[in-house]
């Protein structure tokens, strides 16, 4: 009796967790627009003095505005993989949260390799979801305090100074790895980027290396001319730089293209250049657009 309780229970919560994905038309009538972002991830989402912020609020705010709604956002705590967040907000629900799914999701990487990955048995990994919409491009960085670096003309100068980066992050496994390892003594890891700036600042690593818009915008924050951003190049990093997009479900491909259709007027407009800049990023216009400028 137990056993088919428990039982009951269980396929309860998983009825729950299919949350019903709302069309195009039921969005319009409910007056807003349901958007995911990641939770505490300045510059891009974040809260301050219990005001949401960042450019992906604000980028959510505006699209939302485009269709004549209003944004509500929906806090995303990152899984272990994105397959994890796209299946929990996009498509089928948390069952932590059941019947809560968003209409649109940001900072999702617009990349086809990704998005045509096939599983095991050989069907689109993501199938339920449509990814579009690249808006920026985003990179890794380096940050240095010229006081006690002057320049960072290659990734060698971290053999002898200290660079703090990420636990767990793609600056922690590159700059161990590089070069037959040669850095990793000179690596240090902290809880967050955040906690590697502030590291710098108070002088226990001469560099940071993470993603260039959360450098940007500490240093903006900071305000300091003596913290320079490096030109150098990343020998042997695979990826460099990425397109961040939006995803939708599957069925939703109406909001979709109602969506692509502002981007390309903010983009081509320069508004969403001011967007990153009211934070202090510098924006690169992600490859749909450089290809035909």
């Amino acid at each position: 009796m137990r056993l088919l309780t428990l039982l009951c229970a269980l396929l309860l919560c998983c009825a729950q967790s299919q949350a019903q994905v709302r069309t195009y038309d039921d969005m319009l009538a409910s007056g807003v627009l349901k958007v995911a972002v990641y939770e505490n991830f300045p510059p891009y989402s974040f809260v301050r003095d219990g005001e949401a912020r960042g450019v992906d609020v604000d980028l959510a705010r505006r699209l939302a505005e485009g269709l004549g709604l209003k944004a509500e956002l929906l806090w995303v705590s990152p899984g272990e993989k994105l397959d994890d967040d796209l299946r929990n907000f996009i498509w089928k629900g948390h069952y932590l949260r059941p019947g809560v799914l968003a209409d649109v999701m940001l900072r999702v990487p617009y990349d086809r390799e990704y998005s045509n990955r096939r599983n095991d048995v050989g069907e689109l990994a993501n199938e339920q979801v449509v990814m579009f919409g690249p808006y920026q491009r985003e990179r890794w960085q380096v940050v240095h305090d010229t006081r006690r670096l002057p320049q960072v003309d290659t990734i060698g100068v971290f053999q002898y100074h200290r660079i703090g980066v990420e636990l767990d992050s793609v600056p922690s496994f590159y700059l161990t790895s590089v070069l037959g390892g040669r850095l990793s003594a000179k690596t240090e890891h902290f809880p967050s980027t955040l906690a590697a700036f502030a590291a710098m600042q108070a002088g226990q690593v001469d560099a940071v290396m993470a993603l260039r818009g959360e450098l940007d915008w500490l240093c903006f924050e900071a305000g300091d001319a003596q913290l320079h951003k490096a030109d150098n190049a990343y020998p042997n990093l695979g990826q460099p730089a990425w397109d961040i997009g939006m995803a939708v479900h599957e069925s939703n491909r109406q909001l979709s293209n109602a969506l692509d259709g502002q981007l390309e007027e903010l983009i081509r407009g320069g508004e969403m250049a001011a967007l990153y800049g009211r934070y202090g990023l510098h924006y690169e216009l992600p490859g749909l657009y450089q290809d035909v400028e």
